[in-house]
């Protein structure tokens, strides 16, 4: 049985919550999603992300057949538009997961860590302009968490064309003290991976332990939408 926490905030300097979130145990999937493109533009991709992978996944596909699928909705729902309002376009951080193991996949910024009772680390790969500088070796990731363009992502839903978007997938088995985390990028924007380590090491219930990142998040600044989403394999 996978027990699971789950939570959104909209932030202290945000009018409106662009995340959103799915966490459906009888799926097996929870996912994030992080909005662009601003009001009635963000929301509306994340939200069109959300229920297309959700229909998908009902209908059979998997999980980066789903995450694909969406993509070309917000595509078509942006074109319809015309030259009405911007360009919309969301991350999405997605798990499936059974009592044997997940399915990870991503594009953006949302993150994905697991926690394995003693130390914590990030299985998602951010599609963004620091990363790739991190892996050439021009930025260490402590810089990268202070560049002033740490928020450009490389790749989206619904911005990223179809032939170039690039759905990034893991495997892993649960293991009993195996935790994971998913994220919008408004948590770790506030929160650094040892402090999030820190809430994990208390041990708590998975909705208590998105309270408190949340809380977290809210106390160093709240600078973003925060959305998070805890599962334990119990």
């Amino acid at each position: 049985m996978i027990h699971y926490g789950h939570g959104s905030h909209v932030g202290r300097r945000r009018q409106h919550n662009e995340d959103t979130y799915l966490a459906d145990a009888g799926l097996g999937l929870w996912l994030v999603a992080d909005g662009m493109g601003g009001h009635a533009h963000g929301e509306v991709a994340s939200a069109l992300a959300r229920d297309a992978v959700q229909s998908a996944i009902e209908g059979g596909l998997g999980l980066d057949e789903a995450i694909r699928s969406a993509a070309e909705r917000i595509i078509r729902q942006s074109r319809s538009q015309g030259d009405q309002g911007l360009p919309m376009g969301t991350t999405i951080a997605a798990v499936r997961a059974d009592d044997n193991g997940f399915h990870a996949a991503w594009v953006g910024d949302s993150r994905i860590y697991r926690w394995d009772g003693s130390t914590l680390q990030q299985i998602s790969r951010d599609h963004s302009y620091v990363q790739h500088l991190v892996q050439q070796g021009t930025l260490t990731p402590g810089e990268a968490r202070r560049h002033p363009q740490r928020n450009v992502v490389t790749q989206a839903l619904g911005v990223t064309e179809q032939d170039a978007l690039d759905i990034a997938m893991i495997d892993q088995p649960w293991t009993p003290s195996t935790q994971l985390l998913l994220c919008s990028d408004g948590l770790t924007e506030e929160v650094d991976d040892e402090a999030i380590a820190a809430v994990f090491a208390r041990n708590y219930a998975p909705q208590e332990t998105v309270d408190h990142l949340i809380h977290a998040a809210l106390t160093a600044g709240g600078s973003d939408n925060i959305t998070v989403l805890v599962l334990k394999r119990c």
